[in-house]
């Protein structure tokens, strides 16, 4: 049999989350399907068949999948689900969202952000925050799984995998409905694929810091940028910047921890970064125990330096 990946598609594009959960579901050593659902989706579709190992794109354009919905997302993997050993997604909002009913649904248990596959029926993922890692095995004859992005490269391209349409599901219990949306628009680069990230914690004190500090190193260094979840319960970062436990989970070649402490929350949303720059006052924070380079210092001095030096190459 093969395997079945759901696309994470966003404003008809194809998310680079989906070439990630890709490496995961090869090491499946099956046959891997990608199902585009969504609304006017022919661009992410044709990027899809672009990725290298894939057999084939499944396509349900249809209006009833434009806005992701768990309710009709569900009902059309499960009816999918009988030609498949296994249902991968993304360990994104939509995938937490959707992957859980569809085990429900076929009343198997749920494979939750495996960052490993040891066998097609053994998985690694993490637990306590990342302090342990649990080693899964299933013995369900259909796997439902959602990947950790942050642990796979993305998969590259030069596929060209056929394209085939299918119909929409009957319609699903309505549960949930879209009432509306306001998308954020930056020319920085998205948090969770990133290469270089820096993030502010409750250290920062204020949401003008974030921006008179922070902002103009992230637009030199091309950075996205983060914030620990202190700093978002404070109000000096918006929600969608949020790194940690229940942020999200990145792993850039550059994380730079600016005023951030180091909880337990925070490091398991970005302790498999490939490099860790921390800035802090405090010389026992926890986060540098985990940083390769540490900086005991004020922030408030050490940011417009870091800036002026950057400025001084051209950045």
């Amino acid at each position: 049999m093969a395997v079945l990946l759901l696309a994470e598609v966003s404003i008809g594009k194809l998310n680079e989350a989906t070439a990630k959960a890709l490496t995961a579901a090869k090491t499946l050593n099956e046959p891997v399907h990608v199902l585009i659902a969504g609304e006017q989706v022919e661009a992410a579709a044709r990027a899809a068949a672009s990725l290298d190992g894939i057999e084939k794109v499944l396509v349900a354009d249809d209006p009833v999948y434009a806005h992701q919905l768990a309710e009709p997302l569900a009902a059309l993997l499960v009816q999918l689900a009988a030609n498949y050993s296994a249902i991968l997604a993304a360990a994104t909002s939509t995938g937490k969202n959707v992957i859980p009913r569809v085990a429900a649904f076929l009343d198997v248990m749920q494979i939750s952000e495996i960052i490993k596959v040891a066998t097609p029926d053994t998985f690694e993922r993490p637990i306590y925050a990342g302090n342990a890692i649990e080693t899964v095995q299933s013995t369900d004859a259909k796997k439902i799984i959602t990947v950790r992005t942050a642990a796979f490269p993305a998969t590259g391209t030069g596929g060209s995998a056929p394209v085939e349409k299918i119909a929409a599901a009957a319609a699903a219990p309505k549960v949930s409905s879209f009432k509306d949306e306001t998308l954020a628009k930056s020319d920085r680069p998205e948090l969770a694929s990133a290469r270089i990230v820096i993030s502010g914690g409750r250290g920062m004190q204020n949401a003008d810091n974030f921006k008179t500090l922070i902002e103009p190193i992230a637009d030199k260094l091309g950075a996205a940028m983060g914030a620990s979840r202190a700093a978002v319960d404070a109000g000096y970062a918006p929600n969608d910047w949020q790194v940690g436990q229940t942020g999200k989970a990145v792993a850039p070649d550059l994380y730079i921890a600016v005023g951030i402490s180091g909880a337990i929350q925070h490091l398991a949303g970005m302790k498999d970064s490939k490099v860790i720059v921390a800035i802090n006052k405090d010389e026992e924070a926890p986060i540098f125990q985990i940083a390769d380079y540490g900086l005991v210092g004020d922030l408030f001095a050490i940011l417009p330096a870091l800036n002026e030096e950057l400025a001084k190459l051209g950045r």
